[in-house]
């Protein structure tokens, strides 16, 4: 199976000046049909999320999953150790004792409810990603301190090399940079 060839470059990028001016153009960037659209600020920006169409994450699901998987099998370890390997009378007491299991079912259940919250957060956001071909870009070493940052990437079905960077500079930003590999 081939994989498609890798675009010519990685996309196209805009500076501007305030997180206002950030939100305004992701909006306008949305609107216009860009989906492979990503923004860097050096600060959290209210509202961008959802001016980028980012309305969920399966974070949630995942560490649902992993939570139940933890507790169920927390659960059936103890109750097939205690109850078929292994059993014990102890006191009188039934085999499947399940109020002796609840710890270590609550225990299992939060740690792995935790790593997978953990390991699919890592996996969604592409992380570890020690390099990014943003920073390519000489200007792109403010957006850890004064500027705001939108790129269209060249994957996104209607990417075309022109007509994004007229898009992005009818916007107004404070330039408009092509993004090397």
């Amino acid at each position: 199976m081939k994989s498609k060839p890798r675009p010519p470059i990685y996309g196209v990028m805009a500076e501007f000046d305030t997180p206002e001016a950030l939100i305004a153009a992701a909006g306008k960037t949305i609107a216009q049909g860009y989906r492979k659209v990503e923004a860097n600020s050096p600060f959290p920006v209210e509202g961008l999320d959802e001016a980028l169409g980012f309305h969920h994450s399966r974070v949630p699901l995942l560490t649902l999953i992993g939570g139940v998987i933890g507790g169920v099998g927390g659960f059936f370890m103890q109750w097939y150790s205690a109850v078929k390997h292994y059993p014990i009378n102890a006191g009188g007491r039934p085999l499947n004792s399940w109020p002796a299991f609840i710890p270590v079912t609550f225990e299992l259940t939060i740690l792995c409810a935790a790593i997978t919250a953990v390991l699919g957060m890592l996996a969604l956001n592409g992380l570890p990603m020690p390099y990014h071909p943003l920073f390519n870009v000489e200007r792109f070493e403010r957006a850890s301190r004064d500027r705001f940052f939108l790129c269209i990437e060249a994957t996104d079905p209607q990417f075309d090399r022109e007509n994004t960077k007229r898009f992005l500079e009818s916007l107004n930003p404070n330039g408009v940079h092509e993004v090397e590999h």
